[in-house]
């Protein structure tokens, strides 16, 4: 090997280490239950008839099941909280579109019941899928105030919009100097919360910046004039 390609062939060799090292990783913790099933199709059908050979399969995937469970509740439990934190998120983006509805509608003289028609005709998806449950739950029977505690209760985002609403169908109090603030409490949120995600960019970045960009401009500008200089020794 020339002394002038070297450094390329280490820099090549660490690369590939580091590329390798996390499918390594991902091998070893393939379950067992996939293991077990790429194993048993190998099982003779001689062996097949025997006790101890028909038993041996049922026995593994007990076993794989067992050790495998808790990681897949765990796993559940995780992808199910991230998946209310997305729905969560999605629909306060669209609730103070539903506030400014539902306090125009009262402004107009309209009743809670009345508003909540208005915002569920009109408001985002998202936010006009429980308002519509709401009506719905009330056309079936079931008390104003019960179904909008089920819907808070089911969407703990509308919590704010059902309280606001119940105290003004309950006690008779002015609910759109309420319905004001919490569009602008909403909208300030949304406001922190995308500048919260704008500071994390720079931190996201850092891993392209540094393992990507930072050794390819090495490649291109350093390692081609240490080869060059190497070469006229």
């Amino acid at each position: 090997m020339r002394p002038s390609l070297a450094p390329a062939w280490l820099l090549g060799l660490a690369w590939g280490t580091l590329l390798a090292v996390p499918l390594a990783r991902r091998a070893l913790r393939v379950a067992p239950a996939a293991r077990a099933a790429a194993l048993a199709p190998r099982i003779g059908p001689a062996r097949r008839r025997s006790s101890l050979g028909a038993g041996l399969p049922a026995r593994v995937r007990a076993l794989a099941t067992r050790r495998s469970g808790p990681v897949r509740r765990v796993l559940g439990a995780v992808q199910s909280r991230r998946r209310a934190r997305v729905a969560d998120a999605a629909i306060a983006r669209e609730l103070p579109v539903a506030l400014d509805l539902l306090g125009v509608a009262v402004g107009a003289g309209c009743t809670p019941y009345l508003a909540v028609e208005v915002a569920a005709r009109w408001s985002p998806a998202l936010v006009a899928a429980p308002l519509t449950a709401v009506l719905r739950s009330c056309a079936l029977g079931l008390g104003f105030s019960t179904a909008l505690d089920d819907v808070a209760h089911a969407t703990p985002a509308l919590r704010p919009l059902a309280d606001a609403l119940l105290a003004s169908d309950r006690l008779g109090a002015p609910v759109a100097p309420i319905l004001a603030r919490l569009a602008d409490e909403e909208r300030t949120a949304l406001r922190r919360r995308a500048e919260a995600h704008a500071r994390r960019i720079p931190v996201r970045l850092l891993f392209p910046l540094v393992f990507l960009v930072l050794p390819a401009f090495v490649l291109l500008t350093v390692v081609p004039g240490l080869a060059s200089g190497l070469g006229r020794l």
